[in-house]
């Protein structure tokens, strides 16, 4: 037995945001910015009533900020939500994004280190060199940053790059 499923592929963007309106298909005002004719200053502030006047809808209002931050000036859609980071917080988005922040700050620092150091040992690395420190991991980082004292030449150090380079 076999079944079939016709559907279509709708593009928001095909969509005319007045039709959200006229319709009340209150599950799209959140992509009214990105909807065709939404990203208008009065559009949004139009959505951001009819999400209010719902209390069951108000949970969406950070997808509407999301959204409307896309097509308007942060400025105006944060005169327009009372948007502040308070609501960016509250994003499970926001956390992962700060996490792999912190990651790649602490793996662009740890990589300066341990390029410095190298270069105060051996003189200027060769760029090629310097870009494969870059691209090693925090761990791998702090482990080349340990196995310094061990190298006494710069050919040291290239083994090591070739030994332990994914």
């Amino acid at each position: 037995m076999k079944s079939y499923q016709d559907y279509r592929v709708i593009n928001l963007w095909e969509i005319e945001a007045s039709l959200v309106f006229a319709e009340n298909l209150s599950s799209l005002l959140p992509f009214v910015p990105i909807l065709k004719g939404g990203g208008e200053e009065a559009v949004v502030r139009e959505a951001v009533i009819k999400l209010r006047e719902n209390e069951q809808l108000s949970d969406l209002e950070p997808l509407l900020s999301f959204f409307a931050s896309f097509v308007l000036e942060i400025p105006i859609v944060q005169q327009i939500m009372r948007w502040d980071m308070t609501v960016l917080r509250e994003s499970p988005w926001y956390n992962e994004i700060l996490k792999q922040g912190l990651q790649q700050g602490e793996q662009q620092g740890e990589a300066n280190l341990v390029i410095r150091q190298l270069s105060k040992r051996f003189g200027n690395l060769d760029p090629v060199i310097a870009s494969q420190i870059r691209q090693l991991s925090i761990s791998q980082l702090e482990i080349l940053g340990e196995s310094i004292f061990d190298f006494s030449a710069m050919a040291d150090l290239e083994t090591w790059l070739q030994q332990n380079i994914d």
